[in-house]
């Protein structure tokens, strides 16, 4: 795969922070998956005492997810998948997994997705509304604030025009909570 480049599935913080210098991106649909805070951290945005919460794809029967896909180019292909794996791979609860993505501009791509093992430690499901945003306005990690995290995330899906209305609201809870 890297002597030719690769896509990856950008949902999250590789939106904001991909780690390499996309040579292509576009937006891209991914079915069978839905992007959700399902996901314990306890390295970048939170720590074992006290767990922040990330997003993951977690696999639902109708959903999809709208993100960017993101194009390392044959030269820079090696470094980018050694760096995406030390850092979506940091604690196993990620299942690098090759998808088949839609498009914006017509087509298909097969790319890298980090998607959640719902058998891991660190998944927890969708929580309520109000736990997520008590847990995301107080835990900080290695990679900074979870709400962080959070507000950088709704920012670039609102400069992609990718509409989330559970992260906007979530987001709301979170600036309510932290005063940001």
């Amino acid at each position: 795969m890297p002597e030719s480049g690769f896509w990856v599935f950008g949902y999250g913080s590789l939106l904001w922070n991909p780690g390499f210098a996309p040579a292509e991106q576009m937006r891209a649909r991914l079915r069978g998956y839905c992007r959700c805070f399902c996901m314990r951290s306890f390295h970048h945005r939170g720590n074992r005492e006290w767990p922040g919460l990330v997003l993951a794809l977690d696999k639902r029967s109708g959903a999809h997810c709208d993100g960017l896909a993101l194009r390392a180019s044959p030269k820079d292909a090696d470094g980018a998948l050694r760096d995406l794996r030390e850092r979506e791979l940091i604690s196993d609860a990620y299942i690098e997994t090759h998808v088949r993505l839609e498009l914006s501009g017509g087509g298909e791509a097969t790319a890298l997705a980090f998607v959640v093992d719902p058998g891991h430690e660190q998944y927890c499901g969708v929580l309520p509304i109000e736990e997520q945003a008590r847990i995301i306005a107080s835990a900080r990690g290695g990679k900074g604030k979870n709400s962080e995290y959070l507000f950088k995330t709704c920012e670039s899906l609102s400069h992609l025009g990718i509409s989330d209305p559970v992260l906007d609201e979530l987001a709301r809870r979170v600036r309510s909570l932290t005063g940001d």
